[in-house]
């Protein structure tokens, strides 16, 4: 009887364990976009387009997106509209990038 009715709870906790994983908010789009973005910053760094300064605050940026992701998938739901706020951000994030790799500053050479 103990051994059925510990086999019985141990089943109900993998289950509850197993559905709130399963219910989890996936947001794949968003997330490929901030690789993406990650992506273009390390590429902007390594290449000398983007000072550590415009890095740091590209950086800032992007932390800032995720922790608004991060606010919209809490209750379990992300709407249309928090999505669409997310891709805004996420947008205007994007073309600062391009601003900044463009500008014509480069980070400075270290002396030899």
């Amino acid at each position: 009887m103990k051994n059925s009715l510990f086999s019985l709870l141990a089943a109900v906790g993998f289950l509850a364990v197993s559905y709130t994983s399963a219910a989890q908010v996936v947001t794949p789009g968003i997330n490929a976009r901030q690789r993406n973005e990650s992506a273009r910053i390390r590429q902007g760094v390594a290449t000398g387009e983007l000072t550590r300064t415009e890095a740091a605050r590209l950086k800032s940026r992007e932390a800032d997106i995720r922790q608004d992701k991060r606010a919209a998938r809490a209750d379990g739901v992300v709407t249309r509209d928090e999505r669409q706020d997310i891709r805004k951000d996420e947008a205007k994030a994007s073309r600062a990038i391009y601003r900044q790799k463009h500008d014509g500053q480069e980070r400075p050479r270290a002396k030899r």
